[in-house]
């Protein structure tokens, strides 16, 4: 039994850590189908929330690699457009990452920040708090759904 209690939930960090990439993932299925296996809620919250942080995290570490001159060849923006967007994302600054669990959005509010070099550490604090919230509002709403069956 502890064989396959290892594997779920190390499919859950997999998931939770790909769905905070630009992969259009939905961890939260994972998520309830443990949590409808009578899986430790507390581990699965844990788990989720630190694969999806880190995963954020790693959706940053891309935006802070990031240059001017690839963006400007490549993708077309000029200087002065990204220059409007950097004073859009400056005046919420580390607390924006409270939004990166949102779907589409907030992958690129997380490159977003590490591209403009927004502080890592508040970034890291309220990007957590963000994803954990979320899974946590979830998976409490999934158990007592749940137990209405």
């Amino acid at each position: 039994m502890e064989y396959y209690l290892e594997w779920g939930y190390l499919g859950l960090f997999l998931a939770s850590f790909l769905a905070a990439s630009v992969l259009p993932l939905s961890s939260e299925i994972v998520l309830s189908f443990l949590l409808a296996n009578e899986y430790d809620f507390l581990s699965c919250l844990t788990i989720a929330t630190l694969g999806n942080w880190l995963g954020g995290l790693s959706s940053y570490g891309l935006g802070y690699l990031a240059n001017w001159k690839i963006i400007e060849r490549f993708l077309g923006h000029k200087h002065h457009k990204i220059q409007t967007i950097k004073t859009h994302i400056e005046k919420w600054g580390s607390l924006l990452a409270l939004s990166c669990w949102l779907p589409i959005i907030g992958d690129l509010f997380a490159v977003g920040l590490g591209f403009f070099r927004i502080s890592f550490f508040k970034v890291a604090l309220w990007m957590g708090v963000g994803k954990g919230f979320r899974y946590a509002v979830w998976g409490a709403f999934f158990l007592w759904g749940f137990s209405l069956l």
